[in-house]
């Protein structure tokens, strides 16, 4: 609150002029994440400083400008290797080789930095889209290190690209009482998400997935998959919220989201509304690039299942990331194969969207399981379990069934609002809705649950 408080007091006066808006977002923004751990600065501001002067190498040298590509491409994905994926790496060669000893304790001892799944994806944009002459590159290192490190967004997204920010960051922002207003609304919300509805399920998933009971229940494995994806998506798309109305209050704007993923009527509809930001950075860098759909049905298909394996393993360097992966590009291709089918376009979007929420839901026990034999395990007990009610009702704590009726309360609002085409919220009066944001702070504090991490802080 106090870091919060005091960005707010100099911001009014900093946003005017370009070298003071930069020095105070890289200043907060610094202070922000080394607060976490300060030796972590060296990486971010090292794997920055790389791709900030190959940038400028690519403009001053033109013919090494792939050069310079590779270089910051090798040092960002080497960095994300060496800190998420060695220790998987070594665990699973261990399996084959003889590892000593040693080298798996010192593989294991190695701390993820957090956010560097976010922060290295950003930095990469940069870069491709100067080599693709879609971005000139800045001169002066504080606009890029402003872009780079800002504090709303720079842990768990969205991925913000260059293209979209450091245009904006060239302005002061359209710092409005409007802006200001829909900002704290945003982000006010994004708390109620976070604390009101995920932590307050939290516990009750935790519980299920380390009971022994739900792999015997077909009822616990079901209300565990739903009650997970609920928890997820509050927990994600909260911190989105919350670094977008931060945004909003400064005057700039992030790419939304989230785009109500569970109302999707099939799974490239899910995709285009989960995790937005990270989906269109595997479909611009990585499927596209591949080829995407231009080539032949059977290379087309497998730079789709190809995208949606790296997707599972940006997630984690676990296997059960890499079958969700997989899960979900089978998914993908399996639509796919059905769209072609003549008189495919009649089936109703009732069908779509149960399959659809049968096949996320399927994904999400395969996420949220530690291992692959939990997965399995948990899957077919979806199928092949016993149901009691009453073990179901047991479950389910009161501060879970408030965050439930929370949840379903604010889809209604949401339901309600798409019914008129308008934002219901938005579209009342300011004093309506600074009544409504206060009501909200009063939930966060007062019906919060226990204090959780953000799931994404680990990816």
């Amino acid at each position: 609150m106090i870091f919060v408080l005091a960005f707010m007091v100099l911001w009014p006066f900093a946003r005017h002029r370009n070298g003071a808006r930069w020095a105070t977002l890289t200043a907060f923004s610094l202070v922000f994440y080394g607060w976490w751990d300060v030796r972590f600065l060296v990486l971010l501001l090292g794997s920055g400083a790389i791709d900030f002067f190959a940038c400028m190498g690519m403009e001053k040298f033109p013919r090494m400008r792939r050069s310079f590509l590779v270089l910051s491409i090798v040092v960002n994905i080497g960095s994300l290797c060496f800190f998420k994926y060695l220790g998987f790496a070594v665990d699973q060669l261990s399996v084959l080789l003889e590892i000593p000893p040693r080298v798996e304790s010192w593989s294991s001892s190695i701390i993820l930095p957090i956010g560097i799944s976010f922060y290295t994806f950003q930095s990469m944009s940069y870069t491709i889209d100067v080599f693709r002459g879609k971005l000139r590159a800045v001169s002066n290192p504080l606009h890029f290190l402003s872009y780079l490190a800002m504090f709303p967004q720079l842990v768990a997204g969205p991925i913000v690209r260059a293209t979209e920010l450091l245009p904006q960051l060239e302005t002061k922002g359209r710092f409005s009482a409007a802006n200001r207003l829909a900002g704290v609304r945003l982000a006010t919300w994004g708390f109620v998400k976070k604390l009101v509805i995920a932590d307050n399920l939290a516990p009750v998933v935790n519980e299920l997935f380390a009971s022994a009971a739900i792999e015997d229940s077909m009822g616990l494995a079901w209300l565990a998959a739903v009650l997970f994806a609920i928890q997820i998506f509050a927990d994600f798309s909260g911190y989105s919220d919350i670094a977008c109305g931060i945004a909003k209050w400064m005057g700039y704007e992030f790419p939304q989201n989230f785009r109500q993923p569970y109302a999707a009527c099939g799974f490239r509809d899910f995709w285009t509304r989960w995790h937005i930001t990270l989906s269109t950075w595997f479909r611009d860098y990585v499927y596209i690039p591949l080829g995407g759909s231009r080539r032949s049905s059977l290379r087309s298909n497998w730079n789709l299942l190809f995208t949606m394996i790296v997707s599972g393993l940006w997630h984690g360097a676990n296997w059960t990331f890499i079958f969700w992966g997989v899960l979900h590009g089978v998914l993908l291709l399996s639509e796919r194969i059905v769209n072609r089918i003549p008189g495919s376009d009649h089936i109703p979007s009732v069908v779509w969207w149960g399959i659809t929420m049968w096949g996320v839901l399927t994904g999400w026990v395969i996420f949220r399981a530690e291992t692959p034999s939990q997965a399995i395990a948990v899957g077919l007990a979806m199928y092949t379990g016993g149901f009691d009610l009453s073990q179901l009702l047991s479950v389910i704590t009161p501060a879970a069934w408030m965050a439930l009726v929370v949840a379903s309360s604010a889809s209604i609002v949401w339901a309600i609002g798409r019914r008129k085409e308008l934002g219901l919220v938005a579209s009342m009066p300011s004093l309506v809705q600074a009544t409504i944001v206060a009501a909200g702070i009063f939930l966060a504090i007062f019906l919060r649950g226990s204090g959780n991490a953000f799931i994404y802080f680990q990816f």
